[in-house]
């Protein structure tokens, strides 16, 4: 479900860099590539207007998107660890360490016969 979101949100990133490119900051944009004044009488003018509606829709829909994305992968991530995986000082059970290993020491056969052995 997570990622179903997040390919949607990324989607409608592309898509709102694509209404914000094609918008004009000066009011013209796409309607003044069809003719200027005269489309004004046709009703073209309405282009900023569904391309400013459309650009805060993807903005809505990424922000409820990452909100509502951060929400489902808290849920995720609580159902799945327990209360003993959290808290740690809650562990009764110390961790076994392994038997220590007492090796006899010998003196290597190169040293000569008045050399101590190494010691650990």
């Amino acid at each position: 479900m997570v990622t179903t979101i997040l390919i949607l949100m990324i989607l409608a990133a592309i898509l709102l860099i694509v209404v914000i490119l094609i918008q004009n900051p000066k009011g013209g944009g796409l309607s003044s590539e069809f003719g200027g004044g005269s489309s004004q009488m046709f009703g073209v003018q309405k282009t900023g207007d569904i391309l400013e509606k459309l650009t805060w829709g993807f903005f809505a829909f990424l922000l409820v998107g990452a909100l509502g994305t951060g929400i489902l992968a808290r849920l995720d991530s609580s159902s799945q660890t327990s209360d003993s995986d959290v808290n740690v000082e809650r562990s009764t059970t110390a961790p076994t360490l392994p038997a220590p290993t007492t090796a006899p020491v010998t003196a290597p056969s190169n040293a000569p016969a008045g050399t101590p052995a190494p010691t650990k």
